[in-house]
């Protein structure tokens, strides 16, 4: 019998309230994705990172340049993941400080190749063009393969179904996490990666003179 396979998906909240409409659609991404990943067979391991909860550790960061023990357990979470949801408020039409401050502490090639869904909320539907102008633009930096459809969800979409011109929140989630899902899945896995380093290292190593 084959082993299930094990899937990490961890979110990052950006939202500093509690409870936060940002962590409640982190959350519902999260679970959109996870039962796209349970339907194809995969275990799924979710974890969800509270920036707020980090804030004081983030400053001190970057006066010291050295991350606690707490933080370094966050960044190493994230970057360990094999799909990342990323959701921030919006501030004066862009992501927040916080988030920004947070992703600032990634290696630029750590999530090389990862897929992320970005998703933020706001107060009204004038400012859904942060997805496209602030979030994807640093996902591409940061080299991730940002998933084609990201979700913004103003303060009325909650409770909405939609109309005639646009899907309705709950549509939008579900789709965003499918996509999610199916990029996952289709990414060679980390341990099939190494199991095709070790054998090139015995090589050279085989190579080398005395």
């Amino acid at each position: 019998m084959t082993p299930v396979q094990t899937l990490k998906l961890v979110a990052v909240s950006a939202g500093l309230s509690a409870p936060s409409s940002t962590r409640l659609l982190a959350d519902r991404l999260l679970q959109a994705a996870r039962y796209r990943l349970a339907e194809q067979e995969y275990a799924v391991d979710v974890q969800v990172v509270e920036l707020r909860d980090l804030a004081v550790d983030i400053a001190k960061n970057f006066v010291t340049g050295f991350p606690s023990e707490r933080l370094q357990e966050a960044i190493d979470t994230v970057t360990g993941a094999d799909g990342v949801i990323a959701v921030t408020p919006v501030f004066t039409a862009s992501y927040s400080g916080l988030f920004k401050s947070f992703f600032d502490l990634i290696d630029p090639t750590a999530l090389t190749g990862t897929p992320v869904l970005v998703g933020a909320t706001g107060g009204t539907a004038r400012h859904s063009l942060v997805l496209d102008h602030a979030l994807r633009p640093l996902f591409a930096y940061l080299r991730a393969a940002t998933i084609p459809t990201a979700v913004y969800a103003a303060s009325e979409d909650w409770g909405s179904g939609g109309d005639e011109y646009t899907d309705g929140l709950p549509s939008r989630i579900t789709r965003a996490g499918q996509e999610l899902a199916d990029a996952v899945a289709a990414r060679p896995s980390r341990q099939a990666d190494e199991e095709e380093v070790v054998p090139f290292e015995r090589q050279l190593a085989d190579l080398r003179l005395d």
